[in-house]
């Protein structure tokens, strides 16, 4: 098939669409029906700890440390990879190796049990290097694709697909385990364990019109010893860059603190509702858990906005200033809840100031990154140095509520975080 032309219609959509195909993966699996299944068998054997290499382990310390350990992966993978595919012009290969390795992880989970639990979370950590990883090679493609005042939309719609078909499956996949009997299955858990079949076949089907128009660059380059660790020497030269940039080396510094709980009570707000809150039923649990990250979804866009027209007339570095207070004031309160309508205020917090955060901290990077140096170097750091702070943090949680037998005082020790982060940011120049 001939090449499509950069900046083409049909090119440009062909790329936003993988975003549809694999978000599923992040609602589904990362945030809410897995979450529940993983709950609901330690539930339903009556128990709160596993026996694990000679340790007994909490259930949602263990789901953090293999979090922890997914990520460590990718953050290691992504810049030795990278090197190599913009040497051998072979990122496509990648992308579809991390799709298909995410994908049949997600299928996977189908067998998930306690009785083979190491196989269960090997599966669940290779769906989450999977996902992240094939991010690494879709993102890297933009440029590729699209001209610079093309990007921006494109960006934005490939966001907007993934939000809409996510959010499609996530409905079916609700109906499907609220009313398993009218699709022939035995239990609710039968009907989870088919969604995460259904999040594999979804992921690896829709990517294929991606496939299909995405170019290849392959050139017929072998790799070379020094190639391999191309990534890692970009990555070095950034760091000794950042010793002459002192509003950049501050703001980095700040980002990484309060970024580590950021990120970790994204990951954990579903495990946390599942297993802390008073929910009644089983069926109030799968129900309630779902509204909550819907909603946290929602209001994630319109935090975003709203932090965005804050920027514009307030400053970057004082609005996240205030984001990092807010986000202490919502520790503070998820530590007292207990009842449904109270993690829905907690949720419905956490989305107002999520989308924020996140979109304001990119932001913020990229205006003080220098206009003369390379900005995918820049920007490489920065996702590394986001996926190592995801490590710490997504340990430290489940160290912490390993040691304490509470999550609650896991998120009450992400304030430390929190308040380090404000008080680095004070540091920061406003400009």
């Amino acid at each position: 098939m001939k090449q499509l032309e950069k900046g083409s219609k049909k090119l440009l959509n062909a790329w936003a669409f993988y975003d549809w195909a694999n978000s599923v993966y992040a609602l589904v699996i990362s945030s809410s029906i897995f979450p529940l299944y993983y709950g609901a068998l330690f539930r339903i054997k009556g128990i709160e700890e596993i026996p694990l290499f000679g340790l007994s382990i909490r259930s949602e310390s263990l789901i953090s440390y293999i979090t922890a350990l997914g990520f460590l992966c990718v953050a290691i993978l992504s810049p030795l990879l990278s090197g190599i595919a913009d040497y051998m012009g072979n990122k496509k290969t990648f992308l579809k190796f991390f799709c298909y390795m995410g994908g049949l992880s997600c299928m996977g989970l189908y067998f998930f049990s306690l009785d083979n639990i190491i196989f269960g979370l090997l599966t669940y950590m290779l769906a989450l290097i999977g996902f992240w990883g094939s991010l690494v090679f879709y993102n890297s493609y933009l440029p590729d694709i699209a001209f610079p005042e093309q990007q921006d939309s494109i960006s934005a719609k490939g966001y907007g697909l993934g939000y809409i078909g996510s959010v499609i499956l996530l409905i079916i996949n609700l109906v499907m385990v609220m009313k398993y009997e009218i699709f022939g299955f035995e239990n609710q858990l039968k009907a989870m364990q088919f969604s995460f079949v259904m999040v594999g076949l979804w992921w690896i089907g829709f990517s294929q019109y991606t496939y299909r128009y995405l170019p290849d660059y392959k050139n017929g380059k072998k790799i070379k010893g020094q190639i391999i660790f191309n990534g890692f020497k970009e990555l070095q030269k950034v760091w000794s860059q950042l010793k002459e940039i002192k509003p950049l080396r501050r703001y980095l510094g700040a980002f990484f603190v309060y970024s580590m709980a950021v990120q970790t009570v994204m990951i954990i707000a579903a495990y946390f509702g599942e297993q802390e809150v008073e929910w009644g039923s089983d069926e109030k649990r799968t129900m309630g858990l779902i509204v909550s990250i819907l909603l946290i979804q929602l209001i994630a866009v319109f935090g975003a906005i709203m932090t965005s027209k804050a920027s514009a007339k307030f400053g970057n570095i004082k609005v996240l200033m205030v984001i990092n207070f807010l986000w202490i004031l919502i520790c503070i309160y998820a530590y007292f809840v207990v009842t449904p309508n109270e993690f829905y205020i907690a949720a419905a917090c956490v989305g107002l100031v999520m989308g924020g955060i996140q979109s304001l901290s990119r932001s913020t990077y990229s205006k003080f990154i220098p206009k003369t140096q390379d900005t995918t170097s820049f920007f490489s750091f920065y996702d590394v140095a986001e996926k190592i702070g995801i490590v710490i943090g997504m340990f430290l949680y489940g160290y912490i509520a390993d040691i304490t037998g509470k999550m609650q005082n896991a998120i009450l020790f992400l304030i430390i975080f929190f308040v380090a982060g404000l008080l680095l940011l004070t540091r920061v120049p406003r400009e």
